[in-house]
């Protein structure tokens, strides 16, 4: 079976190839697009159809038993949701009525799209998906699929425009026409000079295909050019504000560096003082807290002795209770044993009730058979005398058995006695025990309530003692503090260094930078004074003033300019060293002498 499968999937591979070969040789010398009418065309179909049903598993319905490859090209919606198109279009057909017509159909539509190889290799890919579908040794199962998946892609140098008839499809019959194939072989000789006609052409299409890429290209690389050309202007034109930025954030830098020095030296100063007043401070607490450490382990010790004899005391008290509880358990046990020994001798009683009954049954039933059977007295005289033994000695232990029954009646009420008086005993001894034990919970309480005092002085000793072990940390903690603080003081002794360092680096770097951007800014002067022309705004720019409009002191690197937020020209740090806040800002910001003084007033005027 395996031979004869293998042999099947070899021949329908190798029609599959003749077809696809005949297809496209004569798509090529036809030169337009196909119908479905094509012969060619249609013998394609056919034996791809063969190929899609080779080993498919007959599913069993309601109606019968369906065989139909239109249920794994259903999968390729779920797969590739690109084929979602063919198969909405495919269900709308409402002549289509069989499974079949549906599959050829949706071959027919996934041909003129040219993705019908595609479709294929997607559903090959998921193999464990058409084993729903097919036998283990099916074409498409096996690698015999993918190399026809290979060929058609071939199919996509071809165009087509197919009828979808609902009839024609449903009731096609697919039979395989050797004819073409025998002709194509006897054919094949004469053919070769078109084939390679069609070579020739082939490559000609390609070498125009490669022009028009080229073309496309270089258009291409021109945009990308302008593009990164604007990039670039606006990157420049990024790092020319950064630049004045950072000239801005030195010059702060530098303000900051002279700020936090007389902080530094103010902290050290305060730092020093709080040393000097922590450690006397010290000093005088760690003294009284030695005084009051000998007083408090003084009182401490008389608390302990007072603790210990109170223990003692509530030791014997309880030895005492336990020897009473003991007593009260054992005297409990003594009644029930009396109870127990009571119940059973009442239980002995009723059994010899129940024999004397049943031995004056037994007298009244032998009196009926002596009077029944007077006739026998005379046969049976000897039996009477036995008989009449027999109740005497019964008699007897009857009156033996009442005479132990008035015996265990003697001893009963005297147990009852017995009972009442071992009763009233304990019952005088409860009431003794009672007042005993309301003497010591009267006693108990008293030490309760002594305790609960002693242990509320210990408390409050407690906590003065941790309130005093708290201040001690909390002054060894000042104290590394204090180190810490030191330590701060030296590391931004260091930073001072370092960022002088890194001032005049970046001094340097500035000088260099103005040499390289001295011609940048020569042309973006002229775009400046167009747009100044245009916005017309009183903003100075930076290279317009060279001196400050106050003091008229020259700018340098060490003289920075400013704006004044308020009037827009440019100031020195020292005339322009106020801030205040203005409708545009709702910070504070940067403002001129002149303006400040002008703005105080007003403000004073609107709040008079």
């Amino acid at each position: 079976a395996r031979y004869h499968a293998m042999e099947e999937r070899a021949n329908l591979m190798n029609m599959m190839k003749l077809s696809i070969k005949i297809l496209i040789q004569s798509a090529l010398s036809l030169g337009r697009t196909l119908d479905s009418d094509f012969p060619p065309l249609q013998q394609f179909f056919v034996v791809l159809e063969h190929c899609l049903k080779h080993g498919l598993k007959v599913k069993k319905t309601f109606i019968g038993q369906n065989k139909s490859f239109f249920g794994p090209l259903e999968l390729v919606e779920k797969l590739c949701p690109e084929a979602s198109d063919i198969a909405t279009s495919v269900k709308n057909l409402p002549e289509l009525k069989t499974a079949v017509g549906r599959g050829r159909a949706w071959l027919y539509l996934a041909l003129m799209q040219k993705k019908l190889a595609d479709y294929l290799k997607v559903l090959l890919d998921h193999k464990h998906l058409l084993s729903e579908f097919y036998e283990p040794g099916a074409l498409m199962m096996e690698e015999e699929g993918a190399v026809i998946v290979g060929l058609l892609v071939g199919l996509n140098v071809i165009d087509a425009n197919l009828c979808l008839k609902g009839e024609d499809l449903d009731s096609q019959v697919g039979v395989i026409d050797f004819s073409l194939y025998l002709k194509e072989t006897q054919d094949s000789d004469d053919k070769q000079d078109e084939g390679i006609t069609a070579v020739l052409d082939q490559k000609h299409y390609v070498e125009e295909l490669n022009r028009h890429l080229r073309w496309d290209f270089h258009l291409c690389t021109v945009a990308d050019l302008q593009n990164k050309i604007d990039c670039l202007e606006k990157t420049n034109s990024k790092l020319q504000e950064e630049l004045a930025a950072a000239t801005d954030r030195i010059g702060s830098l530098q303000e900051e560096q002279q700020q936090l020095k007389q902080q530094n030296e103010l902290i050290r100063e305060r730092s020093e003082k709080s040393v000097e007043v922590t450690k006397e401070d010290t000093k005088v607490e760690l003294d009284t807290y030695k005084q009051s450490r000998q007083g408090l382990d003084e009182m401490y010790s008389d608390v302990w002795k007072q603790l210990k004899e109170e223990k003692k005391i509530r030791m014997e008290l309880e030895k005492e209770l336990e020897l009473q509880i003991g007593m009260k358990t054992e005297m409990e046990i003594a009644m029930k044993l009396l109870e127990k020994d009571t119940h059973e001798k009442q239980d002995t009683l009723v059994a010899l009730r129940q024999q004397l009954e049943e031995v004056k049954a037994i007298n009244l039933q032998m009196f009926h058979k002596s009077q029944n059977a007077e006739c026998s007295l005379q046969q049976k005289t000897e039996a009477i005398s036995s008989f009449e033994g027999k109740t005497n000695e019964m008699m007897s232990s009857m009156k033996q058995m009442e005479e132990r029954l008035q015996h265990a009646e003697k001893a009963r009420q005297a147990a009852e006695e017995r009972c009442k008086k071992m009763k009233q005993e304990l019952a005088g001894r409860l009431d003794t025990c009672r007042q005993q034990m309301s003497q010591m919970d009267s006693k108990c309480s008293t030490l309760e309530k002594e305790l609960k005092s002693e242990k509320e002085q210990r408390q409050t000793l407690q906590r003065e003692l941790h309130q005093e072990k708290d201040a001690t940390t909390l002054l060894k903690t000042e104290l590394q503090q204090m180190e810490g603080l030191k330590k701060e003081l030296r590391k931004l002794q260091d930073e001072k260094q370092q960022l002088e360092k890194v001032c005049e680096e970046q001094e340097q770097a500035l000088q260099e930078m103005g040499l390289h951007l001295s011609q940048s800014k020569l042309k973006m002067e002229d775009i400046k004074e167009v747009n100044k022309a245009l916005k017309g705004h009183t903003w100075l720019k930076d290279d317009e003033a060279t001196h400050c409009k106050q003091c008229e002191k020259e700018f340098s690197i060490s003289r920075r300019k400013h704006h004044c937020r308020n009037c827009g020209d440019i100031f020195c740090n020292t005339c322009s060293s106020n801030e205040l806040a203005l409708p545009s800002y709702p910070k504070p910001v940067r403002v001129c002498d002149t303006c400040h003084t002008l703005l105080l007033q007003r403000c004073s005027s609107n709040s008079s």
